[in-house]
């Protein structure tokens, strides 16, 4: 199996690094050498690369068309409207492999119907139409609907609110994240999801620092929560320069469409002997089939 991966080392005060790796498009077609598993959740994996040329995944937006003002309608039972969240979560992610299935095999016919249908989908489907709904009542200045929808948005689907990405800062360290679906390598109609993620580390502060561990807390859409603790990154404990940073792709599968990620990394500042190790905070972002909206607020 072959594995596309990278960690990156960039230097900040040059300005074309800068620009180079963070965001970038979707790489599709990505894979991960389960070799190098860590835990039973997640896999890291790394791979040297100049800056300009890292592969950052990010999350694909998927909206639908169809309008109106119209609500869908709210079902008062929270643990009915998860359920019914994630069995549509897998209906969408089904429609869209059986889509790329079709029109791989050029059964074009076949791939335009699925397309047809998506697109029904996501005209009815309550959060992707929601989101489209705050969207246009933002793009209107209709704040109080926005909020509104939002509101009702969380009520029926409290994980979707969450983005594909984070920033988070701890003395100076900042960590960024995203993450996409794989639909290549993901299986929904047996309850196989494959989520990739991309994490950069850039060390603000005026210290250099060294990452001896990370911790993982992964939350699937049933709720179930598993901790996954590990040495360093991608088999190795990076030491952090100022004003450089640190960046690496890993992945995690799911058995439900939807879910989150957070934790920490630990690490210490290297110039002074016996210094105290620290944590670094990685601040939650979603795993999700149905990805996310850049604009929603």
């Amino acid at each position: 199996m072959h594995s596309l991966s990278l960690k990156v080392f960039t230097d900040l005060n040059s300005a074309g690094t800068r620009r180079s790796c963070f965001p970038a498009q979707v790489g599709r077609g990505l894979v991960v050498d389960q070799r190098r598993r860590v835990g039973s959740g997640c896999w890291d994996h790394g791979g040297g690369a100049a800056g300009r040329k890292c592969w950052v995944v990010s999350c694909a937006v998927d909206g639908g068309n169809g309008g109106g003002g119209e609500r869908p309608s709210l079902d008062p039972n929270p643990t009915q409207n998860q359920s019914s969240f994630l069995s549509r979560s897998q209906t969408y992610a089904m429609l869209k492999q059986q889509m790329e299935v079709a029109a791989k095999s050029e059964d074009y016919k076949e791939a335009a119907r699925i397309r047809d249908s998506l697109k029904i989908f996501e005209e009815e489907e309550p959060v992707l139409r929601f989101r489209r709904l705050i969207k246009e009542a933002v793009a209107d200045e209709r704040f109080e609907d926005a909020a509104r929808y939002r509101d009702e948005l969380k009520e029926i689907a409290p994980h979707s609110l969450l983005k594909c990405s984070s920033d988070a800062t701890t003395l100076g360290i900042r960590v960024q994240v995203r993450s996409v679906y794989i639909e290549g390598r993901s299986l929904p109609s047996r309850g196989q999801y494959f989520f990739a993620y991309r994490i950069r580390i850039t060390n603000n502060s005026d210290r250099p620092v060294q990452l001896l561990r990370r911790h993982w807390i992964i939350t699937d859409g049933n709720g179930k929560t598993e901790n996954v603790w590990g040495i360093g990154v991608i088999g190795e404990q990076p030491v952090i320069l100022p004003r450089t940073g640190f960046e690496y792709s890993s992945a995690c599968p799911l058995s439900t469409p939807s879910g989150r990620m957070e934790g920490d990394f630990e690490m210490k500042h290297i110039d002074r002997v016996g210094s105290p190790s620290f944590n670094v905070a990685i601040a939650p972002f979603s795993l999700s089939t149905l990805g996310d909206d850049a604009d929603i607020f």
